[in-house]
């Protein structure tokens, strides 16, 4: 195996998911910026969950809404539903793990927060039950995916936003995730401070 080879190929896969994922999901982006940016200044809260590397990214994601992006601002209202053990290890032993953000979502989501969902997959049990949680709430969603959407394309209601990377690899796509999250991040930035070009 040569090694150099091998690691210059992760930077071409990366690159390409990116590159395929832009024609396709920057109308999205956009659509779902406008959604996050009404919703925070409506006083109205982003609730994120995911789990392994996904539930990383429902952290970084929140944690750049409550501290900052690249400039100065006030914090944004966000939750990530991954970070409690308490509530997941109770949740999870009680009532089964696949609830965890369900449950959450049942006691914190309010009509007009959103839902920010991630699985590479699409099919997460506990992920795919907290969309209908949310639903029940009248909270929209924006579902990050891969490898087709999986079950999560089926429950998404017209009035949701699905970010599905067109690719099939766990780890390019959660690559392209982040870069998904922190556009979104920098679109609120924009709206809120004014593009940072201009």
């Amino acid at each position: 195996m040569d090694m150099n080879s091998l690691m210059a190929s992760h930077f071409d896969n990366a690159a390409d998911a990116l590159h395929a994922s832009k024609g396709p999901l920057a109308p999205a982006l956009a659509q779902a910026v406008d959604l996050l940016f009404s919703t925070l200044t409506d006083n109205r809260r982003i609730l994120a969950c995911g789990n392994g590397g996904s539930a990383s990214d429902a952290q970084h994601f929140i944690a750049e809404l409550v501290g900052r992006f690249e400039r100065e601002r006030l914090p944004l209202a966000g939750i990530a539903l991954n970070t409690d053990t308490a509530i997941l290890t109770a949740v999870g032993n009680d009532y089964g793990y696949d609830t965890v953000f369900e449950r959450q979502v049942e006691a914190l989501g309010q009509p007009g927060d959103v839902l920010v969902a991630i699985s590479t997959s699409g099919n997460s049990a506990n992920v795919l039950r907290a969309i209908s949680a949310a639903h029940e709430r009248d909270m929209p969603v924006i579902a990050l995916t891969g490898k087709g959407g999986g079950n999560i394309t089926a429950v998404l209601a017209d009035t949701d936003i699905h970010l599905c990377v067109p690719h099939d690899r766990t780890m390019h796509i959660q690559e392209v995730h982040i870069v998904l999250l922190h556009a979104l991040c920098n679109g609120i930035d924009a709206l809120l401070l004014g593009d940072p070009s201009s």
